[in-house]
């Protein structure tokens, strides 16, 4: 061992006279040398690249803001709804069991009976569904998390030679991104066709500066919306739910309520209908909500949401063969049209991507 500590030391001395006998010139190439050009050399020692072509897996994510259609509001309103009344959320399960009972006596006297029962059925739900309101108001939170912040996880399929790059960009699923929290969806998994743009120019200069020229992806947003609901949403807080539906029949106890409803009626106008016939307008109101609400959230898909995008990113070469091998720093730029209606693509969409 103390061979090899003089050993060393031998050479780091010997290193010091070469330094001092060549003066600072051999300073000079390492200062500045194998940064290459600005943008994409970043003045660090990475090679850029000069070959485009290639597979890459490309994620975006997108702050839609203010330009997110206004019908997305009218769906977080929904979830609102059900929980903001001071007899809520009574009123607003009643309200879902006199929309599917059929026309006759039974509906016609509860429908009258609401504001008594509402009051009466609340102290009730507190035993059980104790959870109702705070699990309806924490899915209506994270769905305007969805609606507002979310990617897309895409494949750039480069080819052509430098100068003349064409490209294929395909969206082929989303990245939702709640508290921190992300999970990403694949279109394939859910029946849904990616989405192309082709014949999307490219060009990489010398510096590494990515450029992507401006394309159109047209997105069924309802669709995914619908996919953040049932598929990250719903499980985060009822790991056994797997739709709008089921979440609420896991919440409220039908046979409970039809109980609790038919003592109203019996205790305010003296007689009783039967609990069978409540429970059995319980059950199918929760799904004439749900229904409700997810046709809200189709409607959306009347027309649709439309990003123009131009790219620019740093393309870097890790391994040294001239090629990219990953696309760093990216920005988006362009617009989000709606019904025809563009407005400029919010501040803060980035990109990064990895070759295949």
């Amino acid at each position: 061992m103390r061979l090899k500590n003089l050993s060393f030391a031998l050479v780091l001395a010997l290193g010091a006279i070469g330094a001092t006998t060549t003066g600072c010139t051999s300073d000079a190439p390492d200062d500045g040398g194998g940064g290459g050009g600005g943008g994409g050399g970043g003045g660090d020692d990475t090679p850029i690249p000069t070959d485009a072509t290639g597979r890459f897996q490309v994620n975006s994510m997108f702050d839609l803001v203010s330009n997110a259609p206004g019908k997305v509001g009218e769906v977080a309103n929904m979830f609102i709804a059900a929980t903001d009344g001071g007899d809520d959320p009574a009123h607003w399960i009643l309200d879902q069991m006199v929309a599917k009972m059929p026309n006759g006596t039974a509906k016609s006297f509860l429908q009258g009976a609401i504001p008594f029962v509402a009051g009466y059925l609340n102290d009730k739900l507190l035993d059980f569904a104790p959870d109702f309101v705070t699990t309806i108001v924490q899915v209506g939170k994270d769905f305007g998390q969805v609606a507002k912040n979310f990617g897309l996880d895409e494949t750039l399929e480069i080819t052509g030679a430098p100068g003349a790059y064409t490209s294929t960009v395909n969206a082929v699923g989303v990245k939702f991104k709640i508290d921190n929290i992300e999970s990403d969806i694949l279109f394939a998994d859910n029946a849904i066709a990616p989405v192309s743009a082709a014949g999307v120019g490219i060009q990489l200069d010398a510096t590494g500066k990515l450029d992507i020229a401006e394309h159109k992806l047209p997105l069924s947003y309802g669709k995914v919306l619908k996919l953040g609901l049932d598929k990250m949403i719903i499980p985060a807080v009822d790991p056994s739910a797997t739709n709008l539906q089921t979440l609420l029949t896991h919440l409220i106890d039908c046979n409970q309520v039809g109980m609790a409803v038919d003592d109203a009626m019996y205790n305010q106008l003296g007689f009783s209908l039967g609990s069978t016939i409540f429970t059995t307008a319980c059950n199918g109101g929760l799904q004439f909500g749900a229904a409700a609400i997810y046709g809200k959230i189709d409607s959306i898909d009347a027309s649709a949401l439309e990003f123009g995008l131009v790219g620019t990113a740093k393309a870097v070469d890790t391994n040294a063969d001239h090629k990219i091998d990953k696309i760093q720093t990216g920005q988006w730029t362009g617009t989000l049209s709606y019904s025809g209606t563009p407005a400029p693509l919010a501040a803060g969409a980035t990109f990064v991507g990895t070759r295949m």
